[in-house]
């Protein structure tokens, strides 16, 4: 059997928290689901909370306030920018355009037909 890594396309790699107040939502979801949150630093200086489970990142909560709360599933590809054009195409409305995220990779979020947000991801590794 092949191993899914976060690197593997079409894998769910990453999950990313948005709402009104990230505390809050770290708070609720360590003492619910028992999830393990630390300070992850970022090559920019900054650090991002991220979810770990058996010691490893899984996921992490956006510290930019959105009104409604929301999950968003990071799918990895091997190209984000043809698969936005192809999804856009397919009748995707894109929210946020490829964009080079330092020291993760080239991510997009886009809608689906249907109205559900998803984000794609290349991973810096991936790139040649």
């Amino acid at each position: 059997m092949t191993e899914t890594t976060m690197t593997t396309p079409g894998n769910a790699g990453w999950i990313a928290h948005s709402g009104p107040d990230f505390q809050k939502a770290k708070a609720f979801y360590a003492d619910v689901l028992g999830w393990t949150i630390n300070e992850m630093p970022m090559q920019d200086g900054s650090s991002h909370s991220a979810i770990f489970v058996n010691d490893a990142p899984i996921g992490g909560f956006s510290p930019m306030p959105e009104d409604n709360g929301a999950w968003t599933i990071f799918v990895t590809v091997e190209d984000v920018d043809a698969a936005t054009a192809k999804a856009s195409k397919a009748g995707a409305n894109v929210l946020a355009g490829p964009m080079d995220m330092p020291g993760v990779g080239r991510m997009a979020t886009l809608t689906d037909p249907q109205g559900a947000r998803f984000a794609m991801i290349t991973y810096e590794s991936m790139q040649g």
